[in-house]
């Protein structure tokens, strides 16, 4: 038990030394987890970065695969392809200073996929995981209204549930809201929460500040990777750093949202903070996928169990 000055997420990570901050979902969400990389690192742990990667990875120099489906990311990696988001962080870390090699897993089942997580906790010694989703879909157990788009969150939770070898195993989910567009009710949401409250894996909430060091900086990040990426910036996170700037509603950032409307609000810049474990645990179809060896299986699986239950219908806030 912490106190109630002690942030929980932290207190579960003071003794670690080699800490993997993984972005679950592929895309941007790496950045979701960069002020809390940069904290640790601010704090003097060694912290190593990775992504669920929608970038070509194939055609990358073989000296570059560290292991069978990991690859390590440099400022220089392919620098003919226009959307590498891996790439523009590392060259964002190295302009800064930071430690700028940032692995790359490519999208497969999960099986390959915990084998690439477990080659790269063996290459550091890494003694705790934290697994960051840009929005609120990992927190969907699978019978809700919708589930937004779970396939790679949950193939890197379930990769993870079992490496029972890393002491620490965290998930945090920062962006509240911006799944409406995929179909998420954040109602049964906030219903998935308080579950895993009384199962005792919710860690609490924390909001993050453009008035620290690394939400000044998660902002000059998503600055960067917006001006580097023209054509697909990420929506995600250009919503949550507007929602820590202080912006509200519909807030154009992107010509990506034309026709659609945003609503960016401050609960966009809350983490949330879980056991991973206990997360996996509440997952009602997990076991489905664990012999999965390609994403295109693991989205199948998740179809069929969709068509075998009845799902809980959508609840809308009384507030």
């Amino acid at each position: 038990m912490t106190s109630l000055h002690s942030n929980p997420l932290f207190t579960r990570l003071a003794d670690a030394e080699r800490i993997l901050v993984a972005g679950a979902g592929g895309g941007f969400d790496i950045y979701s987890g960069l002020p809390l990389a940069l904290s640790l690192l601010h704090q003097g742990k060694q912290v190593y970065l990775a992504n669920l990667s929608f970038s070509a990875l194939e055609g990358l120099p073989i000296d570059d695969w560290v292991a069978p489906d990991l690859v390590a990311i440099t400022p220089d990696s392919a620098l003919h392809q226009s959307y590498f988001p891996e790439r523009t962080l590392a060259q964002w870390l190295r302009r800064h200073g930071y430690p700028f090699t940032v692995y790359a897993f490519p999208q497969t089942g999960v099986r390959p996929l915990r084998a690439a997580y477990q080659a790269l906790i063996e290459l550091h010694c890494v003694d705790a995981v934290v697994l960051v989703d840009g929005g609120t879909d990992i927190l969907m157990r699978g019978d809700e209204a919708g589930l937004g788009t779970p396939e790679e969150d949950l193939a890197s939770v379930a990769a993870l549930a079992a490496l029972d070898g890393v002491p620490t195993r965290l998930v945090v989910s920062v962006g509240f809201g911006v799944d409406a567009y995929h179909g998420v009710n954040h109602t049964q949401v906030l219903e998935n929460i308080a579950a895993l409250e009384r199962d005792g894996a919710y860690l609490g909430a924390f909001s993050l500040s453009r008035a620290t060091r690394e939400g000044a900086l998660y902002l000059d990040a998503v600055t960067h990777a917006q001006h580097n990426t023209p054509e697909h910036p990420s929506i995600v996170n250009g919503s949550i750093a507007a929602a820590v700037r202080g912006s509200f509603g519909d807030v154009r950032f992107t010509e990506r949202t034309r026709g659609s409307e945003l609503f960016v609000n401050p609960l966009m810049s809350l983490y949330f903070a879980f056991d991973l474990p206990g997360l996996a645990a509440r997952c009602l179809y997990l076991d489905r996928i664990e012999d999965t060896q390609l994403m295109r299986q693991v989205h199948s699986r998740i179809a069929e169990f969709r068509e075998s239950i009845v799902t809980r219908p959508p609840r809308r806030f009384p507030h």
